[in-house]
């Protein structure tokens, strides 16, 4: 039975913790797909877990915006609409902006001392490189997601963090629904360049273009249109 294979040894992740990452990770990665209903029995059996952390993840995902619940009978995954995509670019845009501004400050105030959170940048950068060049689509998003991530850690300001960890997997999921264009991976690596170099207007201008680009992409690979 599911209840029997726990282990409450298994780490100091709580149990309801666990589920959730696991439920979203294969949100994010398309094994459950969009309109796809999650019976908190079978993934509670597919996890390897009771009932009670499964319900209490699914319960979670619902507040994330990865989930919608079903009148009496469950839930299942979200799918995006267009006024969705719209609205989610109309309040990433303007955080997004200000993140970047905000490293570029922070770069700027340390000096001659590179901060930790440009090496971890810089090191995001690399792994979304390398895995575009191995062809592996789901640790790229993952990548592309974590360096918008890193941005907003640079900028340390954690009003805004916490405001952006709730867009977070809502982006990640739209990311793996589209190729990631040549150009859009270049405006990455522009946009480190002028974080890196305290820039702060130049590195909101480079976000902006790309942020606009990511939400044309995103319209055109699900409606067939970059029209908003």
């Amino acid at each position: 039975m599911a209840g029997k294979q726990e282990e409450p040894g298994q780490g100091r992740v709580p149990l309801g913790s666990r589920a959730r990452e696991e439920v979203r990770r294969r949100i994010v990665d398309r094994r459950y797909p969009m309109g796809a209903r999650l019976v908190e029995r079978e993934v509670a059996e597919e996890l390897r877990m009771s009932r009670v952390p499964v319900r209490e993840a699914l319960r979670a995902l619902v507040t994330e915006g990865l989930l919608e619940s079903l009148p009496h009978s469950g839930v299942r995954v979200r799918s995006l609409e267009r006024d969705d995509v719209r609205q989610l670019y109309e309040v990433w845009e303007p955080l997004a902006v200000q993140a970047s501004r905000l490293a570029a400050r922070a770069v700027a105030a340390a000096g001659p001392h590179e901060p930790a959170g440009l090496t971890a940048l810089r090191e995001v950068l690399a792994r979304a490189e390398l895995a575009a060049a191995a062809d592996e689509g789901s640790r790229e998003t993952a990548a592309h997601t974590a360096f918008h991530e890193e941005v907003v850690a640079l900028g340390g300001n954690p009003l805004l963090a916490r405001t952006m960890e709730q867009l977070s997997w809502q982006l990640q999921l739209l990311f793996g629904m589209r190729e990631e264009p040549d150009h859009m991976r270049a405006q990455h690596a522009d946009m480190f360049r002028h974080i890196a170099a305290g820039d702060e207007e130049a590195a909101a201008a480079s976000t902006l273009l790309h942020v606009r680009d990511s939400r044309a992409v995103a319209l055109k690979s699900l409606f067939g249109d970059a029209g908003l």
